[in-house]
């Protein structure tokens, strides 16, 4: 055989198992006879298989003959493909041009100026009104048009144009801050004499107006502290009011009860006369927790507020910490505070009386300490403080306020008419009326009830801030009294 160097011994292989395949084939197919014959004695040879290796395959003689080796020759490595001798030449830019590229010039622009536009030549003959096609008023627009046109042209609707906007009475306004705190004032006022305007403005809630009507207002005005007097003053006119109106519903007696109340206490609504002298010496006086400390402060503030200068002195000695809390309302409201630790009350009103003159203050405020009208040897030394300030001034003190508590009710009676024969009352400050206050009282004092001089009342308290004490007005005092 062609020796074919390595491969030689697998063709060699390969060759005789390609014999032994046709060798295969070529085997003779045994007859029928002979199949059942070795079916037939089968399971002998299977019992006896177990026993006896398998014969091995004969293995052709060329198979069996060894592979002569061929001397191996060395693997030659790759070879890498020569190069030219010449080398790669780098790409050269294009030569540029000898001459550089200009920049572009400006346009000339010609010698002659530019001529700005002309308007129109206007005729000497203005148009005359009868020349001007009327417009309709639905494309007449007075806030666009102007004025001069307007003039000019002197049509009826151009000039019905010019004239000012009325306001309609339907257009809400804007509230000023002013009516703004006179409504949350009058709100808290209704709010403090709640109790009493449930009770008498509910009398008139779909109610037959009859006698029986008239006795359940009786009563109403009697448990609001109007006192007895009062009461059938305020009845006897209205059922008068009734009789001559022939007034047949709740809401019409409702309002002229409102009205009544209003006239019976109109004389207390007075107008407080700050600036008749100056300084203007107002003395303070009061029964213990009644609240003057308190409404001095508060005072003081709404003073201030008008332009006042103002001065205070602490005349109550007798009270811990009385001078320090005066000095607290000083101190927010930046007024200067005549005080002596443990002196005589009455020392300290003249002094204040003689600073405040010196100082040019305008309004000179002494505080008391509180008293009992039933207290005669207290009530003497209120005597005294008032004579030693008319020394310091003969015209002083020339306002004596009572403060009264709102809730004291028929009690606030006695101590008008004790306090006024002792110092000659001039004016009431009433406080405390956002608590449990019926309000009646000061109809009581309007009708004289037991024998009380009808005092003005000056201000009215419904809070513990600044501005909760405002000055009284009798209407809208008696709208929150009947729960108007």
């Amino acid at each position: 055989m062609r020796s074919l160097g390595p491969f030689s011994g697998v063709i060699q292989i390969y060759s005789g198992s390609v014999k032994r395949m046709f060798s295969f084939f070529k085997r003779k197919k045994p007859s029928p006879a002979e199949t059942d014959q070795q079916d037939s004695v089968a399971p002998a040879e299977d019992s006896s298989s177990d026993q006896r290796e398998p014969e091995p395959l004969p293995v052709p003689d060329d198979l069996l003959e060894p592979a002569q080796s061929q001397p191996e020759e060395p693997a030659q490595p790759l070879q890498q493909p020569q190069l030219p001798d010449s080398t790669v030449q780098p790409l050269q830019p294009p030569p540029l041009p000898d001459n550089p590229v200009q920049p572009s010039q400006p346009a000339a622009l010609p010698d002659s100026p530019v001529q700005p536009l002309q308007p129109p030549a206007l005729p000497d003959r203005p148009l005359q009104p009868s020349q001007q096609s009327p417009l309709p008023e639905s494309l007449i627009q007075p806030a666009i048009t102007p004025a001069a046109d307007i003039l000019q042209a002197g049509t009826t609707a151009d000039a019905e144009s010019l004239r000012p906007v009325q306001a309609r009475e339907s257009d809400p306004l804007i509230p000023t801050p002013l009516e703004t705190e006179k409504t949350s004032w009058l709100t808290r006022l209704k709010k403090g004499l709640s109790r009493t305007g449930q009770n008498i403005g509910g009398l008139f809630v779909g109610v037959k107006v009859d006698e029986s009507l008239f006795e359940d207002l009786e009563t109403a005005l009697i448990m609001a502290d109007a006192g007895v007097e009062a009461t059938e003053k305020l009845l006897t006119a209205l059922r008068a009011r009734v009789r001559k109106e022939r007034l047949t519903e709740g809401g019409q007696v409702k309002a002229a009860l409102r009205d009544i109340l209003a006239d019976h206490l109109a004389p207390l609504e007075k107008p407080f006369p700050l600036g008749k002298a100056s300084p203007l010496v107002i003395m303070i006086a009061g029964v213990n927790g009644a609240g003057k400390t308190t409404s001095i402060g508060k005072l003081a503030y709404a003073f201030q507020a008008q332009g006042a200068k103002v001065l205070l002195a602490a005349g109550d000695t007798f009270r811990a910490a009385a001078r320090e809390q005066l000095m607290e309302w000083g101190a927010r409201n930046n007024v200067t505070v005549i005080a002596q630790d443990g002196g005589d009350p009455a020392a300290v009103a003249f002094d204040a009386v003689n600073a405040g003159r010196a100082r040019e203050a305008g309004v000179v405020m002494v505080d008391t300490a509180g008293r009992l009208p039933t207290q005669l040897h207290l009530m003497e030394e209120l005597k005294k403080i008032k004579r030693v300030i008319g020394k310091a001034d003969g015209a002083a003190p020339h306002e004596v306020l009572l403060v009264i508590d709102g809730n004291t009710g028929q009690n606030a009676i006695a101590q008008i008419r004790a306090f006024d024969a002792a110092i000659n009352l001039t004016g009431l400050v009433v406080t405390k009326l956002d608590g449990t206050a019926k309000g009646g009282t000061l109809a009581a004092v309007a009708a004289g009830s037991q024998g009380v001089r009808p005092v003005p009342v000056y201000w009215i308290g419904v809070g513990e801030s600044l501005n909760d004490l405002q000055p009284f007005v009798a209407r809208e005092f008696a709208a929150a009294l009947i729960g108007d």
